[in-house]
Protein backbone atom coordinates (compact mmCIF):
# COMPACT_ATOMS: atom_id res chain seq x y z
CA UNK A 1 0.00 0.00 0.00
CA UNK A 2 1.54 3.31 -1.37
CA UNK A 3 -0.09 5.55 1.05
CA UNK A 4 0.15 5.84 4.41
CA UNK A 5 -1.54 9.44 5.09
CA UNK A 6 -4.12 10.74 2.97
CA UNK A 7 -5.98 13.63 2.10
CA UNK A 8 -9.29 13.26 1.24
CA UNK A 9 -11.09 16.61 -0.80
CA UNK A 10 -14.82 16.34 -1.00
CA UNK A 11 -16.78 18.53 -3.08
CA UNK A 12 -20.04 19.85 -1.54
CA UNK A 13 -22.00 18.85 -4.66
CA UNK A 14 -21.63 15.29 -3.35
CA UNK A 15 -23.00 15.48 0.07
CA UNK A 16 -26.09 16.91 -1.78
CA UNK A 17 -26.71 13.71 -3.86
CA UNK A 18 -29.97 14.23 -6.46
CA UNK A 19 -31.11 17.23 -4.43
CA UNK A 20 -29.56 20.68 -6.00
CA UNK A 21 -28.96 21.99 -2.40
CA UNK A 22 -28.55 20.98 1.14
CA UNK A 23 -27.39 17.65 2.82
CA UNK A 24 -28.70 14.14 1.83
CA UNK A 25 -28.53 12.39 4.74
CA UNK A 26 -28.58 8.72 2.75
CA UNK A 27 -25.24 10.18 0.55
CA UNK A 28 -23.67 11.14 4.16
CA UNK A 29 -24.24 8.12 5.71
CA UNK A 30 -22.89 6.24 2.58
CA UNK A 31 -19.82 8.43 1.95
CA UNK A 32 -19.30 7.79 5.86
CA UNK A 33 -19.32 4.02 4.99
CA UNK A 34 -16.52 4.67 2.21
CA UNK A 35 -14.30 6.32 4.78
CA UNK A 36 -14.73 3.77 7.62
CA UNK A 37 -13.69 1.41 5.54
CA UNK A 38 -10.29 3.21 4.32
CA UNK A 39 -9.62 3.97 8.32
CA UNK A 40 -9.88 0.30 9.19
CA UNK A 41 -7.26 -0.59 6.40
CA UNK A 42 -4.86 1.74 8.81
CA UNK A 43 -4.61 4.40 6.74
CA UNK A 44 -4.55 8.12 8.23
CA UNK A 45 -7.27 9.99 6.64
CA UNK A 46 -7.63 13.82 6.50
CA UNK A 47 -10.51 15.42 4.74
CA UNK A 48 -12.08 19.11 3.44
CA UNK A 49 -15.12 19.43 1.94
CA UNK A 50 -16.67 21.98 0.01
CA UNK A 51 -19.78 23.83 0.64
CA UNK A 52 -21.10 24.41 -2.85
CA UNK A 53 -24.39 22.27 -1.83
CA UNK A 54 -25.13 25.24 0.89
CA UNK A 55 -23.63 28.57 -0.77
CA UNK A 56 -21.45 29.45 -3.39
CA UNK A 57 -19.16 32.49 -2.24
CA UNK A 58 -18.16 33.32 -6.43
CA UNK A 59 -20.96 33.03 -7.83
CA UNK A 60 -23.11 35.11 -5.33
CA UNK A 61 -19.94 38.20 -5.48
CA UNK A 62 -20.92 37.64 -9.26
CA UNK A 63 -24.27 39.19 -8.79
CA UNK A 64 -23.16 42.01 -6.32
CA UNK A 65 -22.73 40.94 -2.85
CA UNK A 66 -19.23 41.73 -1.42
CA UNK A 67 -16.53 39.16 -2.46
CA UNK A 68 -14.98 39.10 1.21
CA UNK A 69 -18.37 38.91 3.03
CA UNK A 70 -19.57 36.03 0.19
CA UNK A 71 -16.61 34.19 1.00
CA UNK A 72 -16.60 33.67 4.70
CA UNK A 73 -20.24 32.39 4.20
CA UNK A 74 -18.69 29.57 2.06
CA UNK A 75 -15.98 28.94 4.93
CA UNK A 76 -19.11 29.16 7.16
CA UNK A 77 -20.63 26.15 4.61
CA UNK A 78 -17.95 24.07 4.59
CA UNK A 79 -18.35 23.91 8.68
CA UNK A 80 -21.69 22.53 8.06
CA UNK A 81 -20.87 20.05 5.77
CA UNK A 82 -17.95 19.37 8.18
CA UNK A 83 -20.02 18.89 11.43
CA UNK A 84 -23.03 17.08 9.04
CA UNK A 85 -19.99 14.19 8.17
CA UNK A 86 -18.51 14.26 11.67
CA UNK A 87 -21.97 13.04 12.78
CA UNK A 88 -22.45 10.48 10.27
CA UNK A 89 -19.12 8.61 11.10
CA UNK A 90 -19.71 9.27 14.85
CA UNK A 91 -22.30 6.94 14.52
CA UNK A 92 -20.34 4.22 12.66
CA UNK A 93 -18.01 4.61 15.78
CA UNK A 94 -15.65 6.19 13.59
CA UNK A 95 -13.43 8.55 16.25
CA UNK A 96 -13.52 11.71 14.50
CA UNK A 97 -12.63 15.71 14.98
CA UNK A 98 -13.45 18.66 12.85
CA UNK A 99 -10.81 21.75 13.25
CA UNK A 100 -11.57 25.04 11.57
CA UNK A 101 -9.83 27.81 10.27
CA UNK A 102 -12.63 29.81 11.79
CA UNK A 103 -13.15 30.54 15.43
CA UNK A 104 -16.12 28.45 16.36
CA UNK A 105 -15.75 26.67 19.77
CA UNK A 106 -19.07 25.22 20.09
CA UNK A 107 -18.55 23.33 16.96
CA UNK A 108 -15.26 22.20 16.30
CA UNK A 109 -11.35 22.58 17.50
CA UNK A 110 -9.52 25.23 16.10
CA UNK A 111 -7.00 24.29 13.71
CA UNK A 112 -3.38 23.49 15.22
CA UNK A 113 -0.99 21.89 12.60
CA UNK A 114 0.64 19.58 15.40
CA UNK A 115 -2.26 18.79 17.01
CA UNK A 116 -3.93 17.38 13.72
CA UNK A 117 -0.66 15.72 13.09
CA UNK A 118 -1.47 13.75 16.60
CA UNK A 119 -4.74 13.52 15.97
CA UNK A 120 -3.97 11.24 12.74
CA UNK A 121 -1.63 9.40 14.44
CA UNK A 122 -4.33 8.10 17.13
CA UNK A 123 -6.13 7.02 14.36
CA UNK A 124 -8.94 9.98 14.26
CA UNK A 125 -10.54 10.99 11.17
CA UNK A 126 -9.82 14.70 10.93
CA UNK A 127 -11.98 17.08 9.07
CA UNK A 128 -10.61 20.37 8.15
CA UNK A 129 -13.34 23.30 8.17
CA UNK A 130 -13.66 26.91 7.48
CA UNK A 131 -11.10 26.27 4.27
CA UNK A 132 -7.41 28.40 4.89
CA UNK A 133 -9.96 31.18 6.85
CA UNK A 134 -8.95 33.52 4.23
CA UNK A 135 -10.69 35.01 1.56
CA UNK A 136 -9.96 34.68 -2.19
CA UNK A 137 -9.09 30.59 -1.61
CA UNK A 138 -11.12 28.03 -2.68
CA UNK A 139 -11.44 24.91 -0.73
CA UNK A 140 -9.14 22.74 -3.56
CA UNK A 141 -6.51 25.89 -2.03
CA UNK A 142 -7.35 25.03 1.40
CA UNK A 143 -7.22 21.40 0.88
CA UNK A 144 -3.71 21.22 -0.88
CA UNK A 145 -2.29 23.91 1.56
CA UNK A 146 -3.48 21.04 4.43
CA UNK A 147 -2.22 18.02 2.71
CA UNK A 148 1.41 19.59 2.17
CA UNK A 149 1.11 20.96 6.35
CA UNK A 150 0.26 17.31 7.50
CA UNK A 151 2.59 16.08 5.41
CA UNK A 152 0.29 13.90 3.26
CA UNK A 153 1.03 11.31 0.56
CA UNK A 154 -1.21 12.06 -1.97
CA UNK A 155 -4.48 14.37 -1.97
CA UNK A 156 -7.36 12.65 -3.54
CA UNK A 157 -10.58 14.53 -5.07
CA UNK A 158 -13.52 12.51 -4.75
CA UNK A 159 -16.22 13.97 -7.29
CA UNK A 160 -19.00 12.75 -9.43
CA UNK A 161 -16.29 11.82 -12.24
CA UNK A 162 -14.46 8.91 -12.53
CA UNK A 163 -11.35 10.37 -13.30
CA UNK A 164 -10.07 13.63 -15.46
CA UNK A 165 -11.31 13.94 -19.12
CA UNK A 166 -9.78 16.44 -21.72
CA UNK A 167 -13.69 17.41 -21.84
CA UNK A 168 -16.93 17.90 -19.49
CA UNK A 169 -17.68 14.23 -20.31
CA UNK A 170 -21.94 15.24 -19.45
CA UNK A 171 -21.25 17.94 -21.84
CA UNK A 172 -18.89 16.15 -24.51
CA UNK A 173 -19.42 12.52 -25.31
CA UNK A 174 -15.81 12.46 -27.27
CA UNK A 175 -14.26 13.37 -23.82
CA UNK A 176 -10.94 11.18 -23.56
CA UNK A 177 -10.01 9.73 -19.70
CA UNK A 178 -6.54 9.93 -18.87
CA UNK A 179 -5.36 7.56 -16.57
CA UNK A 180 -1.93 9.53 -15.66
CA UNK A 181 -1.52 13.49 -16.51
CA UNK A 182 1.52 15.39 -15.38
CA UNK A 183 0.80 18.82 -13.96
CA UNK A 184 1.90 20.28 -17.01
CA UNK A 185 -0.25 19.18 -19.18
CA UNK A 186 -3.05 20.03 -16.97
CA UNK A 187 -1.88 23.88 -16.73
CA UNK A 188 -1.54 23.96 -20.30
CA UNK A 189 -4.91 22.56 -21.54
CA UNK A 190 -6.59 24.25 -18.86
CA UNK A 191 -8.06 21.08 -17.09
CA UNK A 192 -10.84 21.98 -14.73
CA UNK A 193 -9.79 19.50 -11.79
CA UNK A 194 -8.85 21.80 -9.08
CA UNK A 195 -8.09 25.89 -9.28
CA UNK A 196 -4.89 26.29 -10.48
CA UNK A 197 -3.55 28.29 -7.46
CA UNK A 198 -3.86 24.46 -6.00
CA UNK A 199 -2.72 22.59 -9.03
CA UNK A 200 0.99 25.16 -8.52
CA UNK A 201 0.90 24.28 -5.43
CA UNK A 202 0.97 20.63 -5.45
CA UNK A 203 3.51 21.00 -8.35
CA UNK A 204 6.25 22.54 -6.46
CA UNK A 205 5.81 20.05 -3.41
CA UNK A 206 5.72 17.01 -5.66
CA UNK A 207 2.37 16.12 -3.90
CA UNK A 208 0.12 13.86 -6.48
CA UNK A 209 -3.18 14.33 -6.85
CA UNK A 210 -5.95 11.40 -7.18
CA UNK A 211 -9.41 12.08 -8.90
CA UNK A 212 -12.15 9.42 -8.68
CA UNK A 213 -15.83 8.76 -8.36
CA UNK A 214 -16.49 8.78 -4.55
CA UNK A 215 -19.76 7.37 -4.66
CA UNK A 216 -18.81 3.79 -6.11
CA UNK A 217 -18.81 1.47 -3.09
CA UNK A 218 -15.29 0.36 -3.22
CA UNK A 219 -13.28 2.65 -5.27
CA UNK A 220 -11.50 4.69 -3.08
CA UNK A 221 -9.98 2.15 -1.00
CA UNK A 222 -9.17 0.31 -4.45
CA UNK A 223 -7.41 3.44 -5.48
CA UNK A 224 -5.60 3.35 -2.37
CA UNK A 225 -4.37 -0.37 -3.10
CA UNK A 226 -3.38 0.47 -6.74
CA UNK A 227 -5.71 -0.71 -8.42
CA UNK A 228 -6.14 1.09 -12.36
CA UNK A 229 -9.13 3.56 -11.06
CA UNK A 230 -9.89 7.17 -11.33
CA UNK A 231 -6.93 9.57 -12.74
CA UNK A 232 -3.28 10.42 -11.01
CA UNK A 233 -2.03 13.79 -11.55
CA UNK A 234 1.43 14.11 -10.79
Amino acid sequence: MPYKRILLKLSGEVLAGSRKYGIDPIIANKIAEIIKKVKNSKIELAIVIGGGNIFRGISVSAKGMDRVAADYLGMLATVMNSVALQSELEKLDCDTRVMSALSITQLAEPYIRRRATRHLEKGRVVIFAGGTGNPYFTTDTAAVLRAIEINADIVIKGTKVDGVYSADPFEDKSAKKYDLISFKKVIEKELKVMDMTAITLCKENNLPIGVLRIINENSLLDFINGKNIGTIIS
